[in-house]
This record gives structure tokens, sequence and C-alpha cells, in this order.
């Protein structure tokens, strides 16, 4: 697995992770809007943690350094 994430990118989703936490204690972790928010917290917070993301892979997107092609030469 290849990181597809810059830094910047990792931030905003940690942010991102510890609101949608934060948030779903405050509205009631039991409730369904609740339960969005943590499945939206762990997303954010794993794929932050290890610099990847399998939806940027198939669309052959990178924050590091741009698009994921593989140029052929003729």
């Amino acid at each position: 697995m290849k990181r597809n994430m810059g830094t910047t990118d990792r931030g905003i989703r940690a942010v991102v992770g510890i609101g949608a936490a934060v948030t779903a204690l405050l509205t009631g972790a039991g409730s369904a809007f609740g339960i969005v928010l943590w499945v939206v917290s762990v997303i954010m917070l794993v794929t932050a943690a290890a610099g990847y993301c399998p939806v940027y892979t198939a669309l052959r997107v990178s924050s590091v350094g741009g698009l994921h092609r593989e140029t052929t030469r003729v």
C-alpha cells in the first residue's frame, strides 16, 4: 500500500474525524445520526493515520504528487 495522501490532506481528515466524534458524543451516540458520525469519524481517522485512501486509488488521485498514471512511451 503506497501512501497517496499528503500531510495537509491527512491533517484535514484528522480534524474532520475528531470533529465528527465530538459531535456524535454531543448529539447522542446511539441515534442514527450519531452512528453515522461514528462511522465517518473512524474512516477519517484510520485513513489519516495510514496515509492511504482506497477511494483515491480507485480514482487514480494522489495528494502527494498528482495523478497515479503510468506513462507509456512510444
